[in-house]
């Protein structure tokens, strides 16, 4: 792709609003990043809706009104202030600089650049002042299960100083995607109402050897120990990206992380078992306050009436919920708790949108960063 000379930001003609593309806007991602902009704050001016070719001339709903989606070109980038990229790793290594060189700034949910030190990895909640120092003017976003866990733990490392984590997580099958959406609702409803499930195998020969995919097992009646690809020492991507992007995103080069990632039989929506020990002693009434008082935080905790988050009550709500939130029985310095967040809400389009809304904020107030 030809490299494309930097260009001045674009004028703002909507009332001096910025102008937001939302790149990959026909997706699972994308449908809620519409659903999040017609319920915050009115920040944006004119609102594109971009995605692959395929896609373009579809019509999509915008704050009330019919929008034209347009294909992903240098065009239908020119002229705008942010872009969000909700899409696949290779489409945004390729057209988020594209985004940038024609003068936005951009804010990627996938994994492209969230190893690249020169591209801040920000949480709204945790980390916001990151966003500011973009010197490839591209700000990027953690991976879904990180935000499930990530601003929970930033309130409570803020108080106590965390030194540790080993955490467990519980991912749905959306996160793989609107496939692995698609491939749970198959496998289910070739395993209902039948006697499978109680002997080895069963489910997986129902299911055929190209029944399982995009999962490393059959997923429906099961739980697979599995997300990502094969790493050093037997880890996987996700387990590595989860410790990788809790560092960062804590500002906490050398913090200890252990992880290990389950795909359950859940459509959306993640959870995760966290056990956190930290520099200072703890006690579950102050954890109880920090996290009831904390953004982007519900706190959901009394299992003796039944309180605590399941996937099935958050799904389609924009913050973490945690329960079970216990003081380690040996170690007065951890606790252990679970947490649920939606991985298209606050996992994906959430995060992104909140991201964007810093960037607006900061561009209004007459920032020069953006590259």
């Amino acid at each position: 792709m030809r490299e494309i000379p930097p260009q001045p930001g674009p004028t703002r003609p909507h009332g001096g609003k910025p102008a937001l593309a939302v790149v990959g806007a026909t997706g699972a991602a994308g449908a809620v990043m519409l659903q999040i902009l017609s319920q915050r704050a009115d920040v944006w001016g004119e609102i594109r809706l971009l995605a692959s070719p395929r896609s373009a001339g579809r019509e999509l709903t915008v704050l009330g009104a019919p929008t034209e989606v347009l294909a992903l070109d240098e065009d239908a980038l020119r002229g705008v202030d942010v872009a969000v990229f909700l899409v696949p790793r290779e489409v945004a290594a390729r057209w988020a600089p594209t985004a940038v060189a024609l003068g936005a700034v951009a804010v990627d949910a996938s994994p492209a650049f969230r190893d690249d030190p020169d591209v801040p990895l920000v949480v709204p909640e945790v980390n916001p002042h990151a966003a500011r120092l973009r010197p490839r003017g591209i700000v990027a976003g953690p991976g879904c299960a990180t935000l499930t866990l990530i601003v929970a733990l930033g309130a409570l490392h803020a108080e106590f100083g965390l030194e540790e984590l080993v955490v467990s997580t519980y991912q749905a099958a959306s996160g793989a995607g609107q496939a692995g959406a698609d491939a749970l609702r198959a496998q289910l409803a070739t395993v209902a109402g039948t006697g499978l499930g109680a002997a080895p195998g069963d489910v997986r020969r129902a299911l055929g050897d190209d029944g399982t995919a995009p999962f490393a097992a059959p997923l429906a009646l099961n739980v697979v120990p599995w997300s990502g690809t094969p790493e050093d020492g037997g880890w996987s991507s996700e387990e590595l990206r989860i410790r990788a992007e809790t560092r960062r995103v804590l500002g906490l080069p050398g913090l200890r992380v252990a992880a290990t990632c389950v795909r359950v039989p859940v459509l959306t929506t993640h959870s995760v078992a966290v056990h956190a020990r930290f520099g200072q002693p703890v006690t579950v009434a102050r954890a109880h306050e920090i996290l009831a008082t904390s953004p982007g935080v519900v706190l959901y905790d009394d299992p003796a009436a039944g309180d605590f988050p399941t996937p099935a009550d958050v799904v389609g709500t924009d913050p973490t919920w945690v329960g079970r939130v216990r003081r380690d029985l040996d170690d007065a310095h951890a606790l252990d708790f679970f947490a649920c967040g939606d991985n298209l809400r606050k996992g994906a389009a959430l995060n992104t949108a909140q991201i964007a809304e810093l960037v607006a904020a900061q561009l209004a107030a007459g920032d020069p960063s953006r590259g």
